[in-house]
């Protein structure tokens, strides 16, 4: 997959950022990493949003799109984030296909060679330089791609100035980020626009505004740290449909919604759980956390009206896996256990899922969470290691079959 990242403050983000990311796609890029600063080297800007309220304004506004995506790696560091520490953590995680894609706007090039370790940048990447600056730039001394972008007049400062002043803002964001400033009255805002809340998911809603309903509403219920998880988890489940053909929105809404029972209590979970008939064992008696899946899959056809078995039992299994899982089941499986926020994922995963058949990549995720476990949770290690076990003569059985 060809990834290019897009750094800045986006305080807050607007249409013209949304613009300039399309425009980097048009160029053969499949996915656009915003990268929110906690705090730019260059900039020290005494409006800015809290940077936990600026990385939600991006995933407010890249709702169902699975060409754009955010990473927090430089509000997580915290300080003064370098794009040299930056890119090499981004390629550590991601894997991209050939160089990292850079994209700077062309008001930042006669600046460039000012930053830390400019010419390995340069080196290391493929720079594309977007036009930001209606006059011409002088001349840009480092390989790159010159991105002939149409220039839409609008910057995050233009948009703060027109808050204070009263003046009118709202469409020059998207209405993701314009609900959160009105939400929390960010950049002086005095008199917000009353919102109401959005609807329970109808039965005859269409998934992608089901996948919009559900990012927004898990999103503000949940920290952010486990909102990426949610929305990485829906990334690498939307990638492995397409890979191995079904339907991507399906597994874009299971992944999104995988976690929405996660810090439910466990008087509730346990009420929620006992609905889909199949028993407690001993284990999730003593630790109701791991009824969160199956909590999740009741509450989500009883709460919100979704009825999609595939998707409700992907939901369901996310957590220890379970006999008889779907395709979709396994995918969401496997997306939970090693996207790309998850630390301890051994990088063999960043190859493996893209030159195996689902089968293998299921069970070899499997044999990767038993080893984990085994250190962490003697008694879920064995109850997957025996879903390990019937997999294996499952296969075996098939193997004869063929031979025969």
């Amino acid at each position: 997959m060809k990834i290019a990242i897009l750094g800045g403050s986006f305080n807050p983000v607007h249409l013209g950022h949304l613009f300039l990311a399309e425009s980097v796609l048009s160029i053969g890029y499949d996915r656009i990493i915003f990268i929110p600063a906690f705090q730019s080297p260059f900039k020290q800007d005494a409006e800015a949003a809290h940077p936990r309220d600026r990385l939600d304004m991006i995933c407010a506004s890249i709702t169902g799109d699975p060409r754009l995506t955010v990473d927090d790696c430089e509000i997580r560091r915290e300080g003064v984030s370098y794009t040299i520490d930056t890119i090499a953590e981004i390629k550590e995680r991601y894997n991209p296909k050939g160089k990292l894609g850079l994209v700077l706007g062309d008001d930042l090039a006669e600046s460039f060679h000012l930053w830390k370790k400019a010419s390995v940048i340069a080196q290391e990447t493929d720079i594309i330089l977007a036009r930001r600056l209606a006059k011409n730039m002088s001349i840009f001394p480092y390989p790159h791609q010159s991105l002939e972008n149409e220039i839409m007049d609008i910057s995050s400062r233009l948009v703060r100035e027109k808050i204070l002043k009263g003046e009118n803002w709202c469409y020059l964001v998207p209405q993701g980020a314009r609900w959160i400033i009105e939400d929390r009255r960010l950049y002086g805002l005095k008199d917000p626009i009353g919102l109401l809340d959005p609807p329970v998911i109808s039965e005859d809603s269409t998934k992608r505004e089901t996948i919009a309903f559900f990012e927004n509403y898990i999103r503000r219920c949940m920290n952010h740290s486990r909102f990426i998880h949610c929305r990485n988890t829906a990334l690498l489940a939307w990638d492995l449909c397409l890979r191995f053909n079904l339907d991507p929105l399906a597994g874009y809404l299971a992944g999104i919604v995988h976690d929405i029972c996660k810090s439910m209590e466990s008087d509730k979970l346990i009420e929620l759980a006992q609905k889909d008939d199949r028993g407690m064992s001993l284990l999730e008696k003593e630790k109701p956390s791991l009824l969160h899946g199956r909590a999740a899959a009741i509450y989500l056809r009883e709460q919100f009206n979704i009825k999609d078995k595939d998707i409700l039992d992907a939901v369901s299994t996310h957590v220890t896996g379970g006999l008889g899982m779907g395709n979709l089941a396994k995918i969401v499986y496997i997306a939970d256990k090693i996207e790309v926020s998850r630390e301890w994922v051994s990088p063999n995963f960043k190859d493996l899922s893209n030159k195996t058949d689902l089968e293998e990549l299921f069970q070899a995720v499997l044999e990767d969470n038993v080893s984990f476990l085994s250190s962490q949770r003697k008694e879920i290690a064995e109850g997957t290691q025996r879903l390990l076990t019937v997999m294996a003569e499952k296969s075996a059985v098939r193997m004869k079959k063929g031979k025969s």
